[in-house]
């Protein structure tokens, strides 16, 4: 059986490579956007680069694991899918404490996450099975998001980002209610039931999986209540626009 190794180290040149990335972003490919901007835009193009990516790793790191269980041991494949997430989230924190230390939301949410992540990595060594699977459902729709998000930022600018706003709006708030607002909520009662009762207690502390039920709860609930929002929103405007035209 594979077991992880807590030596494993990857993560400087993980985060070395995001926050490279982010500065190529932000000064090259971004140079002549709004510096209102600059730093979502910048954001949008780490997050590209590592929820795809994470989505195959997880995938793979999952599917290869000799025991899929929910306090089951690390592998050392499912640790390098944890540093890869732990570097971009620290990455797109230090950029929003240092560029947009007002949005709190994302702040917590990026602190939260390393928690949950970083205790699993370093802590217990155990449990990336059940973080991985989160993992791919939060994941899967970064790629969609990423470029429904950049589409906004230009839409009042451009006629394209406009039209593909539009377009991908109901596509993507489609996508995400079904994976973070059904799938997600369904594997996170299991994975809470399973620690609840107590079978993982020999291998991990209490206070760590109760806090990683509370953290991720959270998590999940946020963001059914955004999504929510989101939807009333485009149906909102679709009313809008139809008493216009009628």
């Amino acid at each position: 059986m594979e077991v992880a190794i807590p030596e494993y180290w990857l993560l400087p040149y993980i985060f070395a490579t995001f926050s490279m990335l982010y500065l190529f972003g932000y000064f090259v490919i971004f140079r002549k956007w709004s510096r209102k901007y600059r730093p979502d835009a910048s954001s949008c193009l780490i997050s590209l680069f590592h929820g795809s990516p994470a989505v195959f790793m997880a995938v793979s790191a999952i599917l290869h694991g000799p025991i899929r269980g929910f306090a089951s041991a690390n592998t050392t494949f499912q640790n390098v899918v944890l540093d890869f997430s732990i570097g971009y989230f620290l990455v797109d924190l230090l950029q929003y404490l240092i560029l947009l230390p007002g949005d709190y939301l994302f702040i917590a949410h990026h602190l939260a996450t390393l928690f949950v992540f970083i205790t699993c990595r370093y802590l217990v060594v155990r449990g990336a099975f059940s973080l991985l699977v989160l993992l791919v459902l939060a994941e899967v729709t970064s790629a969609c998001q990423n470029v429904w998000t950049l589409a906004g930022l230009r839409k009042e600018e451009s006629p394209n980002a406009a039209k593909i706003y539009k377009i991908l709006s109901p596509l993507f708030y489609s996508l995400y209610t079904v994976m973070r607002g059904l799938a997600g909520p369904v594997f996170f009662c299991r994975m809470s039931v399973y620690f609840l009762s107590g079978k993982a207690s020999d291998v991990i502390p209490i206070w760590v999986s109760a806090s990683w039920i509370i953290v991720v709860g959270g998590a999940i609930l946020v963001s059914i209540v955004w999504i929510f929002n989101l939807w009333l929103e485009f149906f909102r405007e679709k009313e809008n626009r139809v008493k216009k035209n009628s």
